[in-house]
């Protein structure tokens, strides 16, 4: 398979966090990982020396004609959004667009994407303090500021800072699979994969002090989906009763163990669903889902498609050549809102 070719776009005084997101995912060959990578590379939006936020400067060969012609166009976050964006730039994009490139926006570079008319009918996200600008400005697109990223086939667009790195993850997994994609993220030692309907504001899936460190457990339990995990066996292995291990998982994770325990069992099917041709009987089994049936009705619910149409979408996609220019989401749970899985009445 050929490299498939990232551009992004630089320009002058933009964050250099959001800057480095890309450069951090696409432009680097890990041990382990397919050979060739991408063919990364660092686009100038006007020529020479461009100085970054941060005093960081970038010298680049590369230009907005080489930005037009990649696979994948990277739009990192604005300098400010008050100053119109570089029209040589929005022109590119635009170009891009129109030859069938992926179009990918990190925070506030969604204001160059709507500038482009791209986001126009579109649902789109950016940063939680920018939304409403962002809203007022471009009426015709519709702002859901409450997710991490959203999918819209050939448009992408996430919210700041580290939603831009589990986009670039999304967008890793969407070229090259799931497996891939969870070895990155070992490696970059972040979570492997945040649905794009996750909330902007729901606390990190890690507990954030040693008092609530419930970091071991989530390993153990991750480690033993397969397993009829229960509140009280949880509880249990933390030496906590079960009132008191629900409000430190709220507290350290943001949603229920019950909740959280079924999104990752989602998220092991979806794996083993894109890695393997195991029956859907063994991947319910291997994800602690009970049956087929079961597998069927909360994946259906929570991704949007029953889990054989899934996997013949996403081996499709793995086949095809030109699979970063495609407008068919094999994910469709990243365009969904941002609610968790809902699992059984009564849970808490």
């Amino acid at each position: 398979m050929p490299a498939l070719t990232v551009a992004m776009a630089i320009t002058e005084a933009m964050p250099i966090f959001e800057a480095a997101i890309p450069c951090a995912v696409f432009d680097r060959t890990r041990v382990g990982l397919p050979d060739p990578w991408y063919d990364f590379k660092i686009c100038a939006a006007e020529p020479g020396r461009t100085r970054t936020g941060s005093a960081f400067v970038a010298a680049t060969p590369y230009g907005l004609d080489d930005l037009a012609a990649a696979n994948t166009v990277i739009v990192p976050a604005c300098a400010n959004v008050i100053d119109d964006v570089p029209p040589d730039l929005v022109v590119a994009v635009r170009a891009a667009y129109e030859r069938g490139a992926r179009i990918v926006s990190l925070c506030t570079g969604a204001f160059v994407l709507a500038e482009a008319g791209l986001l126009d009918g579109r649902r789109a996200t950016v940063h939680w303090m920018y939304a409403e600008q962002l809203a007022q400005r471009y009426p015709k697109i519709d702002v859901d500021p409450a997710v991490l990223y959203i999918d819209e086939g050939q448009i992408l667009t996430s919210a700041g800072s580290t939603a831009g790195l589990d986009l670039c993850l999304h967008l890793v997994r969407l070229d090259h699979g799931a497996e891939v994609a969870n070895l990155l993220a070992r490696r970059l030692v972040i979570s492997p994969h945040r649905t794009g309907g996750q909330a902007q504001y729901v606390d990190a899936p890690i507990p954030r002090n040693q008092d609530d460190n419930l970091a071991p457990l989530l390993q153990w339990a991750t480690a033993n989906l397969d397993r009829p995990l229960t509140i009280a066996e949880l509880a249990d292995r933390q030496y906590l009763t079960p009132r008191t291990l629900i409000r430190r998982f709220r507290s350290a994770t943001g949603t229920s163990p019950l909740k959280w325990l079924l999104a990752q069992r989602l998220l092991k099917a979806r794996a083993l669903l894109e890695s393997s041709d195991e029956s859907l009987s063994r991947v319910a089994e291997r994800c602690g889902l009970g049956g087929e049936a079961n597998l069927r009705y909360h994946f259906a619910r929570s991704i949007g498609v029953p889990p054989g149409e899934y996997r013949r979408t996403f081996k499709q996609r793995s086949s095809a050549t030109g699979a970063a220019t495609s407008t068919r989401d094999p994910h469709p749970a990243t365009r969904r809102t941002g609610s968790a899985p809902q699992v059984v009445a009564g849970e808490s």
